[in-house]
């Protein structure tokens, strides 16, 4: 029997951690590719980016594989433009890393024709999956986003403290791009109750300042951002408790695409397929699977099924539909719902194909720069189709199916 009593820990990492600027270029590059494809009237089904970033003291590398009809050498102007962007707009401008300053090596390269040879579809053949692997998905009715709490307000903290630094607000100027947050929960009978330990680490763009200086800037935000009365006497703040902060992003240390994925999920409350998301275009399961197995359980929670819900779809390439379909309600269903007939039901009301899976979502958009940080998952969906797995539109289909 699961546990109903104890403690529980997430971490984020802002916009400006040195990983994260990588996955806003990544992210940016495919963005990038899709928007060119759509002026230049290339089918954007036929898009495929699979882009790597490395990030060190004033230098990025950007390198993988592409395939488009753009042309190459313009491309590789604009990727280098995009890249630039992304790092003003995070807030880069130190003498170790800076937009205009830092030297951009752009090393994309040709899809390989054996990998498009499994994806594309062909005679008698659907599109088949990019590649093999196991992806999950979850949902739980412990926010109002339907996400583990301890993830959900780490992310919180430091989208509050990003959009107060931006503005130049309630003094948060004085600091950096790059910060890390880590939240520990308390859980008694199986519900989110309060927080034991915060912990943020922030960059902060004067010397002089000390830890308790910054604390005096950051606790107020982080009181008004977790629920009322979660914080308590007993609470214990951590605030940069290794004292200065100064040198950060990739200046102070290396960043990579794809070192965050549990930062990117579920933080930790839930299983992880491997497979990061960042700089990948949706034909590469890694990504739009892991959003169609949020979006199926989001919406099983939704519908008032369960209130816990996990799925895992596994693929392999050139395969176009899933090998498995897995479902564990944890105990939580409700009614008739249960776990064999869910794993009946979700492919009868959603083609779980690769294709099925971007034409059901509308993913084959520049969508996903905004993905980059804060999490993939319980964020609003939006007008223009991002964030198009946060929807709870199944709902109705999913009723009827289990009545």
């Amino acid at each position: 029997m699961a546990r109903s009593s104890y403690l529980f820990t997430s971490e984020s990492v802002s916009e400006g951690h040195p990983d994260k600027v990588c996955d806003r270029i990544s992210d940016e590059v495919v963005d990038l590719f899709f928007r060119e494809a759509a002026k230049a009237g290339m089918d954007a089904s036929q898009v495929r980016v699979a882009c790597e970033t490395l990030a060190t003291t004033n230098r990025v590398v950007i390198a993988g594989e592409v395939r488009t009809s753009l042309d190459d050498k313009t491309m590789k102007s604009k990727v280098k433009s995009a890249a630039r962007k992304a790092i003003r707009s995070i807030g880069y401008e130190q003498d170790g890393f800076h937009w205009k300053k830092a030297k951009i090596d752009v090393l994309l390269h040709p899809q390989s024709a054996h990998i498009a040879q499994g994806v594309d579809a062909g005679a008698g053949k659907d599109e088949g999956a990019g590649d093999q692997g196991i992806m999950f998905g979850y949902a739980c009715k412990e926010t109002p986003d339907l996400m583990p709490a301890p993830i959900y307000y780490s992310h919180k903290i430091l989208e509050v403290l990003t959009a107060a630094r931006k503005a130049g607000e309630r003094n948060c100027e004085k600091l950096g791009p790059d910060a890390k947050s880590q939240v520990t929960v308390k859980y008694e009978n199986g519900k989110p109750v309060g927080v034991t330990q915060i912990v943020l680490s922030t960059q902060h763009l004067d010397p002089k300042l000390t830890s308790k200086d910054v604390q005096k800037i950051v606790e107020p935000i982080i009181r008004e951002t977790l629920p009322a009365g979660w914080i308590s006497k007993d609470t214990v703040w951590h605030v940069n408790p290794t004292g200065a902060f100064v040198i950060g992003g990739p200046d102070g240390d290396a960043g990579l695409t794809g070192r965050k994925i549990i930062v990117d999920t579920y933080g930790g409350a839930a299983p992880h397929g491997g497979g990061a998301f960042s700089g990948k275009d949706p034909t590469k399961v890694d990504r739009s699977a892991a959003y169609a197995a949020r979006y199926l359980a989001k919406n099983v929670v939704a519908a008032g099924l369960a209130e816990r819900c996990t799925i895992q779809l596994s693929y392999a390439i050139g395969v176009s539909k899933p090998l498995s379909v897995y479902v564990d309600l944890h105990g939580t269903g409700t009614g008739k719902a249960d776990e064999a007939k869910l794993e009946k039901v979700l492919p009868e009301i959603m083609d779980l194909s690769p294709r099925g899976i971007r034409t059901h979502l509308s993913l084959n958009k520049p969508i996903y720069a905004r993905t980059s940080a804060y999490g993939h998952f319980g964020r609003k969906a939006s007008r223009d189709g991002g964030f198009s797995w946060e929807k709870t539109d199944l709902v109705p289909a999913l009723k009827k199916a289990i009545a």
